[in-house]
């Protein structure tokens, strides 16, 4: 039904599409939705031709393509040892993207902003599963708070346009992400699709055992990719209210169950090893997407099914992937 919706609905040829991180998960994600369902009005530019964090150039850009439409995807992103190795990075980076691409839009005559946040905003020890209205309640998980941070002030800076200039923005939060295009280095990827290579190579290596980080025992809930990019374009045309939406699968799963899941899927048959001396972070992060129901949108992956087509996608790119 939201398919129909979309097809239907006010996306036509004639509004332009910013895609900002086109090559990242999310940006490809939404770029082969948006092909799908034969819209190719879209605009685009790679790294070196556009640095988000140069106010000059992000002008220069939005002038020059006057998108009707910016899906703000692009971002500095890793997991656990990636944030606390950079900390100055995640909140730097983040900020120049967000301050810029934000304004600039406003100012250049752009209609709407999707701005994407992540489930990391929210406490440590918030309620779960957790509503959008935990925001600012509580500390933030230390392992990740300059990239939650960012996220923060990214939401409040598109709320505060709105307040101040009317200028029409939305925050959409996802969960955590995988699919295909994900990054698989295991010095800065996040728990899945680390999982994934990690059995791969054991598997074709012939090891005995995998480690994996941590006692095993915090949840987690992930949301395939490109339910996240069906949700952007479907938010993109049906919402415009002022509250945040949270966007995942309303399930979660213990990350020794998902490391048994990859395990199978991959089919690597010896033993899974958990580094306790290593940092769990957040005991459980699931989001009640109760607001995103209530408003026409749910997810359709199953977890089983969007590993299935991550490790195809891996083994088929094996070569290409980042290393």
């Amino acid at each position: 039904m939201v398919e129909n919706n979309i097809k239907n609905n006010l996306l036509t040829n004639e509004k332009k599409i910013f895609v900002s991180g086109h090559k990242g998960l999310v940006g490809s994600s939404v770029l082969r939705y948006l092909d799908n369902i034969g819209h190719d009005n879209v605009c685009i530019a790679d790294r070196g031709a556009l640095d988000l964090k140069d106010k000059a150039s992000v002008e220069s850009f939005i002038s020059k393509q006057k998108p009707d439409y910016i899906i703000l995807s692009a971002a500095k992103v890793g997991g656990i040892h990636a944030n606390n190795t950079y900390p100055v990075d995640f909140i730097y980076d983040n900020l120049c993207i967000q301050n810029n691409v934000i304004d600039a839009a406003y100012r250049l005559g752009v209609s709407k902003l999707v701005f994407l946040g992540s489930s990391c905003i929210y406490p440590k020890f918030a309620t779960q599963p957790i509503k959008e209205s935990e925001l600012l309640t509580g500390a933030l998980e230390p392992t990740n708070e300059y990239y939650a941070i960012a996220k923060i002030a990214g939401i409040k800076l598109a709320q505060a346009y709105k307040k101040q200039y009317g200028f029409n923005t939305i925050s959409l939060m996802p969960t955590n992400l995988y699919g295909p295009g994900d990054n698989f280095n295991l010095e800065n990827s996040h728990v899945l699709p680390a999982l994934i290579r990690k059995f791969h190579e054991a598997k074709i290596t012939g090891k005995k055992e995998v480690v994996v980080w941590g006692t095993g025992k915090v949840k987690r809930e992930f949301l395939y990719v490109d339910d996240l990019a069906q949700a952007l374009i479907y938010f993109m045309q049906s919402y415009s209210g002022d509250d945040i939406v949270n966007i995942g699968a309303g399930t979660d799963v213990s990350i020794s169950g998902l490391a048994y899941h990859v395990k199978e899927i991959v089919g690597f048959n010896g033993n899974i090893i958990y580094d306790t001396s290593k940092p769990d972070g957040t005991p459980r992060k699931l989001l009640d997407v109760s607001l995103a129901k209530s408003l026409g949108w749910q997810s359709k992956t199953s977890l089983h099914e969007g590993i299935k087509k991550t490790y195809s996608w891996f083994v088929g790119n094996a070569v290409d992937i980042r290393k």
